[in-house]
């Protein structure tokens, strides 16, 4: 007899949250008084957000996305509303509750992203126009915070091995860094000088080539909320949260690694492989479970998030590298 055996990070598809349950059907594109307030406006006023909400998207028309099936879930999705008003992004203060503060400051058109460093060719592009060479794709990725609390979510996106393809980096490159915007008017914790701004994070040119590693640029089937990383941030699954850099401007491929936001801030207890296990507890607390958000559950952590049969082959030959810190 055959007997198919799931993988850890799997669920049957009778538990998975409907699909009509958690998907917004793409809304009539209205709006078009404020984009002509938008065009008379000077450059950096700030919009109201709800007027910057009512102005159509030009990326709306790739949501919701082909769903890749390859890609389950163990857990029911988390609620929009959480995943969506519990967030840290710390360029807008240290509180889970910046999600208005982002809204309503964070502009993200134009968006221009860098891709420079060791490739063949450095430029720019329009965040418009990087999307519309990418196979945008959604996924359903289980996210682990450091902080031991979790979320199940549906990003939409593309796979990071995309873009290493579209900036044909130089063999020599091992690394790429990616960093945040930076801009003090904007994002007023930026000010703080104390901090390494502006938020760096880097992976492995073969993580980065990982099936795994996700460019996520929409989430819940519509365009991705500022407050979650807009226009574009990582989703690596199996790396605690603090690893998927937010709203990304530029991607330098190097031969050495680089120095990662919070390595530089809190190294004794943030390192740069950042791999989830539950048998490695942070300096201050406990990694072998995690609160879900939205719910009181506390449920046990996997090691490598689940994802091992992925990813752990990345590092089978890494000797003495702290890879879970």
């Amino acid at each position: 007899m055959l007997i198919k055996r799931p993988r850890g990070w799997e669920m049957p598809e009778r538990l998975a949250t409907p699909e009509a349950v958690y998907r917004d059907r793409r809304r009539f594109l209205a709006g078009l008084p404020a984009v002509a307030l938008a065009a008379s406006l000077p450059g950096g006023m700030l919009l109201p957000a709800a007027a910057r909400a009512a102005a159509p998207d030009p990326t709306a028309d790739l949501y919701p996305a082909k769903r890749n099936e390859k890609y389950v879930l163990d857990r029911p999705l988390t609620a929009e509303k959480h995943a969506t008003t519990y967030n840290n992004f710390y360029e807008f203060g240290t509180s889970k509750d910046i999600w208005k503060e982002a809204q309503e400051r964070l502009k993200i058109r134009p968006w221009t992203v860098a891709i420079d460093g060791m490739v063949e060719k450095p430029f720019s592009i329009g965040f418009d126009e990087l999307i519309r060479k990418m196979p945008v794709e959604e996924r359903l990725y289980r996210h682990r915070c450091v902080e031991a609390w979790s979320m199940a979510v549906p990003w939409s996106g593309f796979p990071m091995a995309a873009l290493v393809a579209l900036a044909k980096p130089l063999g020599s490159a091992k690394y790429i860094e990616m960093k945040t915007f930076l801009d003090p008017k904007v994002a007023p914790a930026q000010k703080q000088s104390w901090y390494p701004w502006p938020y760096t994070e880097g992976l492995t040119v073969a993580e980065a080539n990982n099936e795994l590693a996700f460019i996520a640029t929409g989430l819940y089937g519509k365009p991705i909320p500022h407050q979650n990383g807009a226009p574009l941030r990582l989703a690596v699954p199996w790396k605690y949260g603090f690893k998927s850099v937010k709203s990304i401007v530029s991607f330098t491929f190097t031969e050495k690694r680089p120095k990662s936001y919070w390595e530089v801030a809190q190294g004794a207890e943030y390192g740069f492989w950042a791999n989830v296990n539950p048998a490695v507890s942070h300096p201050r607390w406990s990694q072998a479970k995690e609160r879900v958000l939205g719910t009181s559950e506390q449920v046990p952590t996997q090691i490598w998030n689940g994802y091992g049969e992925f990813v752990a082959g990345l590092y089978a030959e890494m000797k003495g590298e702290k890879l879970f810190m």
